[in-house]
């Protein structure tokens, strides 16, 4: 009898350790982690997004695996990155023009985001610089307003698509300034550079970081910042404002999502790994001298979704730019 109870005994044992095994969760990630880029590579976006990874790749030993999807000026990207398994091996970088302008701007989009996605972490964020080529008549801001003047609906203006803040503000830039100029959607800034570099188009507006690299080359010159103050990255280059013109401060914001229904233990690891990697001094130095301070975080992200969704609404509205 009494060996029947030991026998019963260690049977249960091995019965309740198995279950306690098999409960253990698996560790995270076991895999590559997919990054959905919604632009071309080598944009502001995608450098940004390869940045903050590459350095928690480097602390953590997790691999990342970028997968750009341009276009619809992000919307393709997001869409994806909405249907996708909530299992914490795909995220995306998001930012203003297509989580908060998109929304009110289109009246179709194939993502909510406020019901889609599971806000992991702000980046960034930076204002928009006003470039030309640097071999272009303009040497300022006022130059390029003179002649705007002078040939209204005759200069072009790109962006990186319907809808982004490069192409808002310069709604805005035009409506403040009294001038008219074409609009040319790209689906990038990889793709918008050779046509401004070859002169096709006079005037391209995008992220100071976008920017930047083509500035050390010597190939463009940025006439001015979408900021209240000036960019340390770009120290010698004016604000709109510093030229009389008002109401045209505008930055864009970017951060990582990851699709709604992702486990909520994930999404803190993984935001507190990319809060990890931004107090890095020299990331955090970069990602300053370009553009302006952000609090990391799932709360901070969700509050300035909800508030720039009805910030960018209101500008969107009074633009009278709606699409159906």
């Amino acid at each position: 009898m009494g060996c029947g109870y030991r026998i019963l005994a260690i049977a249960l044992l091995g019965s309740l350790a198995g279950s306690v095994f098999a409960a253990a969760p698996a560790p995270y990630p076991e895999k590559p982690i997919r990054c959905i880029v919604p632009f071309t590579p080598g944009g502001g976006t995608d450098i940004l997004a390869r940045m903050v990874a590459q350095e928690i790749a480097r602390t953590t030993g997790w691999q990342f695996v970028f997968d750009n999807r341009p276009g619809a000026a992000g919307n393709v990207g997001l869409g994806l990155a909405a249907k996708a398994v909530p299992d914490g091996y795909t995220i995306v970088v998001g930012q203003t023009s297509n989580l908060a302008v998109n929304p009110n701007l289109y009246a179709k989009l194939p993502y909510d985001p406020l019901r889609d996605f599971a806000p992991i972490s702000l980046l960034s964020s930076m204002p928009i610089a006003i470039m030309v080529l640097a071999k272009a008549p303009f040497q300022s801001l006022a130059d390029l307003v003179e002649a705007a003047k002078a040939k209204p609906g005759q200069l072009t203006l790109a962006s990186t698509g319907n809808g982004t803040i490069g192409h808002l503000s310069g709604e805005l830039l035009q409506r403040a300034a009294g001038i008219k100029l074409i609009h040319v959607p790209y689906k990038g800034a990889a793709v918008a550079f050779p046509d401004l570099l070859g002169g096709r188009i006079n005037v391209f507006q995008a992220s100071v970081e976008t920017a930047l690299p083509q500035v050390n080359a010597g190939t463009i010159r940025v006439l001015a910042v979408t900021a209240a103050n000036r960019v340390p990255a770009l120290k010698n280059v004016p604000t709109v404002a510093e030229f009389g013109i008002k109401g045209v401060e505008a930055s864009t914001w970017f951060g990582y999502l990851a699709p709604a229904k992702t486990p909520r233990a994930i999404v803190e690891r993984l935001s507190a790994e990319a809060t990890r990697a931004l107090s890095k001094p020299e990331l955090r130095e970069r990602l300053a001298s370009a553009g302006e301070a952000i609090t990391p975080g799932p709360e901070a992200f969700t509050a300035l979704l909800k508030s720039d969704l009805e910030k960018w609404g209101r500008i969107v509205r009074d633009a009278g730019l709606r699409q159906e």
